[in-house]
């Protein structure tokens, strides 16, 4: 493994790329992945500003565009391992370090964050969703979830497990957000998403996709993001984005 300095686009400090010699005992296909990763901008600015994962850029680019998170609220994030996503939640609504008001939940383990209440727990295990809203000690003001499902290596079956989870993220934020609150969830291309749509724009103001610039622009990987709860009891809404 070599290495020689190299600019990147993201900030004008002079880093060090990473060459993976083919020789290295790995397949090539997992050469250049490990090889591009270890080169990518976003994951050597990760670990220069200490956020867990180069995901974290995602949503501090969505939260600047859109200005969604506001010192006081309450927030939950599903699928929260590593804890980029909650790193930026609880810096963003001043979460209280005695009374945090961020909740994340994974059934991977996850290291303490300041601010933020873990819980090593399936989401979609039946209590889940209570012990959530226990956890946070009332209803949120915005649901997180950057959950995918782990991939098969087929698009359309890694595609529709994704949608899954998007689907009972959604139903979940519906079921426990406060008016005027926002919903922010991973979603694929592929297709499949009208119906999730439909329902998101009958239930909130406005609703998007997104695709931050700290999202890889090969990845089929797309942001939904509803924002202005309208309150689950009104139906027959339409979108006024």
């Amino acid at each position: 493994m070599t290495k020689k300095p190299e600019k990147t686009g993201i900030g004008a400090s002079r880093v060090l790329r990473t060459k993976i010699k083919k020789k290295s005992g790995l397949k090539e296909s997992s050469r250049r992945w490990l090889e591009r990763h270890m080169n990518d901008p976003y994951v050597q600015r990760s670990k220069a500003e200490g956020y867990r994962s180069r995901a974290a850029y995602k949503l501090i680019e969505i939260d600047d565009k859109y200005k969604l998170l506001k010192p006081g609220m309450r927030v939950i994030d599903l699928g929260a391992a590593p804890g980029g996503w909650c790193q930026v939640a609880a810096a963003r609504v001043k979460s209280d370090v005695e009374a945090p008001s961020v909740v994340g939940i994974d059934y991977l383990e996850m290291d303490a964050i300041p601010g933020t209440t873990i819980l090593e727990l399936d989401f979609l295990d039946d209590d889940a969703p209570d012990r959530l809203i226990e956890a946070l000690g009332g209803k949120p003001d915005m649901v997180l979830s950057d959950m995918a499902a782990p991939t098969t290596g087929h698009r359309r079956t890694d595609h529709l497990r994704t949608m899954y989870l998007c689907e009972v993220a959604a139903d979940f934020a519906m079921s426990v957000l406060q008016p005027g609150g926002h919903f922010l969830t991973k979603t694929f291309q592929g297709g499949t998403e009208g119906g999730l749509l439909d329902v998101l724009k009958k239930n909130f103001r406005t609703v998007h996709h997104v695709k931050p610039p700290a999202s890889r622009d090969e990845s089929v990987e797309l942001y939904l993001l509803a924002r202005d709860f309208r309150g689950r009891a009104i139906s027959g809404a339409q979108d006024d984005s």
